[in-house]
């Protein structure tokens, strides 16, 4: 039996050691927060004790965390003055810190997704144009109209109708030839001739279509050609795709009727983010010739940040992009404020480094929203993206990551010589505690996890600064000017 009890401990200990993970956060964080709950006496017991024996039970407490020395009680407008409402105040909590650098960004277009070139396919003259410079389009709007003047599309439409005609000829003639030569009217020699010459034409007719496949024609409108026996002498132009696709014919037609009228799908919103047609180069009236520019259109949309990194940064980079770590975009504000675009993701690093700046390119997606919009007249819409090509920017990158860390922002922390203090609300006053700064930077500050703050501590998240200034003014800690000075 003496054997029973120090085994049944090693027993237990061991089960306690294999299934810690299970039992041991719970443990801790009970732990944590009684011990939280007991810095934080109650205000009642803080003040005004009338029992001698509770104000006894209290002592040794600091009276404990609420020392007027080190304590603020502020007034709804001061709160509000501070800004120590709503998420101006904030829960301690363990969270990952992910230590960054900062580099300088520049807001580029995507190279061969925004920008779209509106060219005629075919020699023409412009007569009509339905969009103005800085308009938005939507896809499938017709943007131009051109009479054509392409000599090798009119010359192969005009011997594709020729030879539709003279097949028809040859076909009433056989017709013809084969009733005379049932009586023997007419020797089967000159039938068989006939027959000849449409199988010749036949053939000719298939070349011609092909032709006119290579001029851009497709099968509808070679079908129309020979419905109609019509030339197709109008082209229209009109609006791609987002992604920049085309319809996969041209818009041809036979009959043009002269309009100043815009026309177009534009009245209506479609799920397709709209085209900006940024400049028109052509004018109407004017001759075009195959593969000449007619405008320009771009699509903001998705753009990207070209972020300009230090050659020694390169590795730290490559780090980031390899672990998928989302970047953070800072746009300057007005108001001297930055406006954080975060969890945006490194598309790809530059292959070279350059050789005067020695800085290394790289480039993070960038969505993009309408942000306004403007109807001044039927069919007419413009629109303001809210990022824009040529706007400076900071990206803020991920190069390492601490987890189980406080962190709490800049603004949270202030500092006097070697000391740094936040300031932890306590009833109605604001309590200066000491804490341990391990590491800090533009942004935030990483406080160590050292028994001054456990998590569900609320905390002052802003303007600490300001409160440790009205501190030292109420303790009367003014400068004065004959320290030092023995009189």
């Amino acid at each position: 039996m003496k054997y029973v009890w120090p085994l049944t401990i090693v027993v237990v200990l061991t089960a306690a050691a294999l299934t810690r993970d299970r039992w041991w956060p719970a443990l801790n964080s009970w732990v944590q927060a009684t011990v939280a709950s007991n810095r934080q006496a109650p205000a009642s017991d803080q003040h005004g004790h009338t029992d001698t024996a509770a104000h006894d039970d209290h002592a040794g407490h600091d009276h404990a965390g609420h020392d007027e020395s080190s304590s603020l009680e502020l007034s709804d407008q001061a709160l509000r003055n501070l800004g120590l409402t709503g998420d101006g105040l904030g829960q301690i909590s363990l969270t990952t810190f992910s230590k960054s650098i900062t580099v300088p960004a520049l807001v580029v277009e995507r190279p061969g997704r925004t920008r779209i070139e509106v060219a005629t396919p075919m020699n023409g003259v412009i007569t009509n144009i339905h969009a103005s410079s800085g308009e938005a389009v939507e896809p499938n709007q017709l943007l131009f109209e051109i009479r054509l003047t392409h000599e090798d599309l009119v010359r192969s439409q005009t011997e594709f109708v020729t030879t539709l005609g003279e097949l028809d000829i040859e076909n009433r003639e056989i017709e013809r030839l084969q009733e005379v030569a049932t009586s023997g009217g007419v020797a089967r020699k000159t039938l068989l001739e006939r027959e000849y010459a449409r199988d010749k034409l036949q053939s000719l007719l298939i070349v011609q279509q092909e032709a006119l496949r290579l001029h851009g024609l497709s099968d509808h409108q070679v079908q129309q050609i020979v419905e109609t026996r019509r030339l197709l002498r109008e082209l229209k132009l009109y609006s791609p795709s987002a992604d920049g696709t085309y319809p996969e014919e041209l818009k041809l037609s036979s009959n043009y009727l002269p309009t100043g009228l815009r026309t177009g799908n534009n009245a209506h919103s479609i799920s397709e983010p709209p085209l900006i047609l940024r400049d028109v180069q052509v004018h109407r009236g004017q001759a075009v010739t195959a593969g000449q520019p007619l405008g320009t259109l771009v699509n903001y949309s998705e753009l990207y940040i070209e972020g300009m990194a230090f050659e020694q940064d390169i590795a730290q980079l490559a780090a980031a992009s390899d672990n998928g770590w989302k970047v953070t975009a800072l746009f300057d504000e007005a108001n001297g404020a930055a406006n954080e675009v975060p969890n945006l993701e490194i598309a790809y690093l530059d292959t070279d480094v350059d050789v005067d700046s020695r800085t290394m390119k790289l480039f993070v997606g960038l969505p993009n929203e309408v942000t306004h919009e403007k109807r001044p007249s039927e069919g007419v819409r413009f629109v303001s993206w809210r990022y824009r090509p040529g706007q400076r920017l900071q990206l803020r990158i991920p190069v390492e990551q601490w987890e189980q860390q406080i962190v709490l922002p800049i603004e949270a922390v202030a500092r006097e010589g070697a000391e740094y203090f936040v300031f932890q609300q306590n009833g109605t006053h604001f309590d200066r505690l000491p804490v341990h700064v391990k590491y800090r930077d533009q942004f935030s500050a990483v406080i160590a996890n050292d028994g001054q703050l456990f998590p569900g501590d609320v905390v002052a998240m802003r303007n600490a600064h300001q409160m440790q200034m009205a501190l030292k003014n109420k303790a009367g800690g003014g400068v004065d000017p004959h320290a030092g000075h023995n009189h």
